[in-house]
């Protein structure tokens, strides 16, 4: 596998593609939609910086964009990266209401969209107060707003890039508001090329990959590794519409070797190429993340790709990507010793060097690291990570830093408090149980969703379930209930219930569980398609649940 023998000397993201155009000028950036080699995405972020500064936007002014994945969309980001200025992704799948609430909050500087983004403006007017330059991608604008130039690269000049301070600020990605409303997640520079260099060296990525990308912000990833892009014909705001058969068209048309996808987006492409007996020989590495990933995703996706090909399965979060990795062929291994149904998802040993570690559960601020409680090996706690690729802080959210972070009076940095529930085996591999706030407190001891649900996904006939809890918010007055999605062709029937009551009676964690619900369709995060918002099921079931 080629990698580049230059390591470039990085003060600027978009130092790493200056140095792949100047390495290969004419090797492909981009080959789908449209082919774009290195020189020219480069030639483009030059032009771009320049008008962008024209237009008013300079080093910390805070920039939203709302601009699909293709080439305006990392030429933009790559300029304002060049420029210093900041740029701001949110997730516009999480709802219009949801995005103008943290808008608002925001206050954003200036605001590069389509023409449809534009339209938020219209919405609320008052969360685009401070916005002083605003500027319209695509080939129409209205209301006299200028549209962006780039075509032009005649007499272009390179930009000098902003050397960005490695603990200054960089860029705010939001959170997909899956767990609670959307916080925006700083990324300082440092933050960034350390993120951009363990996941070239964690998943051995060289700069001859053709890469699929199903996730606009790891296609800049990919641009930063010297890969060459292929963006899925899909809509990457709603995942759960694709349609696989054009995805699989992508990979065998270009012959990707390396993608991303959602556990959502592997079960899609599989069932797809397994009812059509399809295979995906070129591709030799795949990362899933966004959702745990369960062992028959894994099994399906293996049965598509050649026997040396990898599949990992990297734990974390918009705040701390990767924490965790594992791949698949070493699941396979841990899961025939392993008690399948009674302990949680294996998601691997941590990426050195972050530090990874288990605190006592609580849902109170812990200040200071002095104050948190370490649990042992074999216990279940709160998972907690410091290290140089974790975000210090959120944006203009001191409840979100208070809840989330711990200082460390003795070692610079805080520790983050990533709200997921996990134990250490004795091997030092973590294990993870699920979100602290779905935790269902009963009268008998706790129960943690995802070992729980485990049991119930082995009946042949569930698609997936959800353990929640309905009563009181109190320890001792929460009835557990199991919510049922049932795979197409089956119904609620007595025998599947009874079925269903033995398979929770016949496993201690799950023994005192005697309601079951059924829906047919579960609300889900609309990023990754894959977390259940196990909330809106608790409110579902408590007008059905006394």
């Amino acid at each position: 596998m080629q990698k580049s023998d230059q390591h470039p000397v990085i003060s600027n993201i978009s130092d790493y593609l200056r140095h792949f155009s100047d390495l290969f000028p004419e090797k492909p950036a981009l080959l789908y939609p449209e082919r774009v080699t290195y020189g020219e995405l480069e030639k483009k972020v030059n032009v771009y910086s320049f008008e962008l500064e024209n237009r008013g936007i300079k080093a910390g002014t805070l920039t939203l964009v709302m601009v699909p994945a293709g080439t305006d969309f990392f030429s933009l980001t790559f300029a304002l990266f060049r420029i210093g200025a900041i740029p701001v992704m949110i997730d516009p799948g999480m709802g219009i209401k949801p995005m103008l609430s943290v808008l608002s909050d925001m206050e954003p500087e200036a605001f590069i969209g389509t023409p449809k983004a534009h339209l938020l403006r219209l919405a609320d007017p008052r969360a685009f107060k401070k916005v002083k330059t605003i500027i319209t991608t695509g080939h129409f604008c209205f209301f006299g707003k200028r549209r962006l130039n780039s075509t032009t690269f005649s007499n272009y000049n390179k930009y000098p890039p902003y050397s960005a301070d490695p603990d200054k600020m960089a860029a705010i990605f939001f959170t997909s508001g899956s767990t609670g409303p959307a916080k925006g997640v700083v990324y300082t520079a440092g933050m960034l090329k350390t993120q951009i260099e363990i996941t070239r060296s964690r998943f051995n990525i060289g700069t001859d990959e053709t890469d699929l990308c199903t996730f606009p912000l790891l296609g800049l990833f990919a641009v930063c590794h010297g890969n060459s892009s292929v963006i899925a014909e899909m809509d990457m705001i709603h995942p759960a519409k694709l349609d696989p058969a054009k995805v699989v068209r992508n990979i065998l048309n270009f012959r990707c070797t390396q993608m991303f996808g959602s556990p959502m987006v592997l079960t899609r492409l599989a069932e797809f190429c397994l009812q059509n007996n399809i295979v995906l020989p070129s591709l030799r590495n795949i990362i899933s993340a966004g959702a745990p990933v369960h062992r028959s995703v894994l099994e399906s996706f293996s049965r598509l790709i050649s026997a040396n090909a990898r599949i990992h399965t990297p734990y974390g979060a918009t705040e701390a990507l990767p924490v965790t990795d594992i791949m698949a062929s070493d699941l396979f291994r841990i899961y025939s010793d392993e008690p399948h149904s009674e302990s949680g998802i294996c998601i691997g040993k941590p990426v050195d060097p972050l530090d990874a570690r288990i605190i006592e559960i609580t849902d109170t601020p812990v200040e200071s690291w002095n104050d948190a409680r370490l649990i042992p090996a074999g216990e279940v706690g709160e998972i907690v990570v410091k290290g140089q690729w974790v975000s210090p802080s959120y944006f203009k959210n001191h409840n979100a830093d208070l809840i989330s972070k711990i200082r460390d009076p003795e070692i610079p940095g805080n520790w983050h408090r990533m709200g997921d529930l996990g134990k250490f085996d004795p091997h030092g591999r973590l294990w993870f149980y699920g979100r602290k706030s779905q935790r269902v407190r009963t009268s008998d001891g706790t129960l943690f969703t995802i070992p729980c649900e485990a049991v119930f996904n082995g009946h042949p006939e569930v698609a997936r379930s959800a353990l929640i809890g309905v009563g009181m918010n109190e320890p001792g007055k929460i009835k557990p209930v199991i919510c049922i999605q049932l795979k197409p062709g089956f119904r609620r029937t007595k025998k599947l219930i009874r079925e269903l009551q033995d398979l929770g009676n016949s496993v201690l964690i799950t023994r005192g569980i005697s309601d079951f619900l059924f829906k047919k369709i579960f609300p889900v995060d609309p990023r990754h398609n894959a977390k259940i918002f196990r909330e809106k099921l608790a409110a579902w079931a408590s007008k059905r649940i006394k």
